[in-house]
């Protein structure tokens, strides 16, 4: 018997295998073999067993000296048949087993696979259809991590029409040669997206359209994977670009409509507008002139302008103290104050997220003072930078305007690094990082505070052992080794900002109450995106969880005198 692949059933054997019976053979061949069975005309005929020197076994049915119908094989290394034989080979129905745990059952022709079978190898199944020991025809084939591949095969590899699941669920249907996607197809992502085009290799290469799960879609002509030359993007915003791309980014010529009326038709670089060009906005102003990295430098006459970044340079020390001076003073009541600061400007996700929490705190939770520093790209001159020394002076600015009696809340939201410390990045400008012991020295002035501190980054859990003390409640949105999840320019909030400010503070305003709703929602989020578990950290004093609590129900009670409520009434709405 040919061996077919580097495929024992011990178990098969022990039960089928019981060794050479102790009785006399009734023939013995010429190589020695020996026969019990019957005979005609010295020939093996009929039902009989055959032992030959090497161990080898057969048992069924014999025609003219050679196994013919049903019959059983024990061959070398634990190889075990049952099934069908023609003239001593295998050839119909059977099951082989190998010593390895691989097994076929099907059709066979001439010791080969043939017809219909299932063969189970290692982590691998196939069902369909063989010959000459190989795929060939319909089938299908599965690997034990979910991925699988349906359609034809030749000579076997996927050749024809089929569709390939990958493990993470993305499935490529269309025309495969020698296993790979070729030509016309589709694509069909986990999440949503699609993909319908041409492709070299499984990968997208040609003219294709693409749509993100999201809704945008980017068509035109793809090279390995890449978006490359003339296309067009239309963006579920309303957007709409018509040029040229590389690597999907907006490069070289071409046009870009803006969801807020404005357009721009000119050079591009990077998805940046950048060289000649000219943007008119929806108010009909023109801005014509030569741009880098976004932002006019010189007019349509050439004349340099002035740079934004200087410009808003002069702009932030005004910027911070007008932020600063309008902290109003504590009143006799229980009072919030709040930070909130964005650190890294380079992606917007940051800036929304901490404005989306600075007016929470305002409209739902009565802030009494807030400051709000944000790095972005484009708000150096208009909003006071998030750096070091602003947090250190926005602390010291707090601890003078709040009393004893109130509760500080301090968000910070940016990339962290697993050195525990949370990035600073302004374009333009080299910003030193903050460490966490930095960070501890820094909120010294507000040690006699109740705070609030909460760090959506990743690796923030080692934020915690510097941090922690009887009067600081420390949220985090990952474990000390852990990154965490969402930190893209397109999004609104990360993983952990949504759960915990839209999701669970709109069900309670219990802080750990609302921590836990957060962190399993954090949890399904990533395991529904395949991502390793972040694990967000929480350290609660309950005399930060007590003041947090005498916070809202000071604020309850000042609603109802407002409303001429009653002192039933306000029993009955703390309760």
């Amino acid at each position: 018997m040919k061996a077919l692949l580097p495929l024992s059933l011990a178990l098969l054997l022990a039960a089928c295998g019981e060794g050479e019976p102790l009785t006399p053979p009734d023939a013995r061949l010429p190589d020695g073999s020996r026969y019990r069975g019957e005979l005609v005309d010295g020939l093996l005929q009929g039902q009989g067993r055959l032992d030959y020197n090497n161990g080898t076994w057969f048992e069924g049915q014999f025609k003219d000296g050679q196994p013919e119908g049903r019959g059983e094989w024990h061959g070398p290394n634990g190889l075990v048949y049952i099934g069908e034989f023609k003239a001593g080979l295998f050839h119909g129905q059977g099951r082989l087993a190998y010593g390895n745990g691989t097994q076929y059952e099907g059709g066979f022709a001439h010791n080969q696979f043939d017809g219909e079978g299932t063969l189970r190898q290692g982590d691998v199944t196939y069902r369909g259809q063989f010959r000459n020991d190989k795929y060939h025809g319909s089938g299908s084939l599965e690997w034990a991590d979910g991925s699988n591949y349906q359609g034809l095969f030749r000579a076997g590899q996927p050749e024809g029409e089929g569709v390939r699941t990958d493990d993470a669920g993305n499935r490529f249907s269309g025309r495969f040669k020698a296993g790979q996607l070729q030509g016309q197809g589709a694509y069909q992502g986990e999440d949503g997206s699609h993909y319908i085009g041409e492709f070299k290799d499984s990968v997208f290469d040609g003219k294709g359209r693409f749509t993100s799960a999201d809704g945008d879609v980017w068509s035109g002509t793809f090279k390995q994977g890449n978006l490359a030359g003339q296309g067009e993007f239309i963006g579920a915003d309303g957007s709409h670009y018509q040029g040229h791309f590389r690597h999907w980014r907006y490069q070289g010529e071409g046009k870009l409509a803006l969801a807020d009326g404005s357009h721009y038709q000119g050079h591009f670089k990077d998805g940046l507008y950048s060289g000649e060009g000219s943007l008119t906005l929806a108010d009909g102003t023109r801005e014509t002139g030569v741009w880098q990295d976004g932002t006019r430098i010189r007019d349509e006459q050439g004349k340099a302008l002035p740079n934004p970044l200087e410009i808003g340079l002069l702009a932030q020390g005004q910027l911070l103290e007008q932020a600063l001076a309008a902290v109003p003073a504590s009143t006799p009541a229980v009072e919030l104050y709040s930070i909130s600061l964005a650190g890294d400007g380079r992606q917007s996700v940051f800036m929304r997220e901490a404005d989306y929490v600075s007016k929470l705190l305002a409209e739902r939770f009565r802030a009494h003072g807030q400051v709000t520093l944000v790095n972005h790209r484009e708000h150096m001159g208009d909003r006071p930078l998030a750096t070091r020394e602003s947090l250190s002076r926005a602390v010291e600015a707090i601890a003078k305007r709040s009393g004893p009696e109130d509760l500080v809340f301090i968000y910070l939201t940016s990339h962290g690094s697993p050195t525990h410390e949370l990035a600073l990045e302004q374009p333009g400008l080299q910003l030193g990082h903050l460490p966490a012991q930095e960070l501890a020295g820094l909120l010294t002035p507000l040690k006699d505070r109740y705070k609030v501190l909460v760090i959506s980054a990743c690796y923030s859990g080692g934020f915690i052992p510097p941090l922690k003390d009887d009067k600081t409640l420390i949220m985090t949105a990952a474990r000390s080794d852990r990154v965490s999840f969402g930190c893209s320019e397109e999004n609104d909030f990360t993983y952990f900002g949504r759960a915990l400010f839209a999701d669970a503070f709109s069900e309670t305003d219990d802080l750990e109450r609302a921590f836990g709703i957060a962190r399993d929602k954090v949890a399904e989020r990533e395991q529904a995106d395949d991502f390793e578990a972040s694990e967000p950290q929480l350290w609660a004093p309950k005399a930060v969880t007590a003041r947090w609590r005498a916070l809202r129900e000071h604020q309850a009670e000042q609603a109802l005198t407002a409303q001429g409520g009653t002192s039933a009434d306000k029993t009955a709405r703390s309760h």
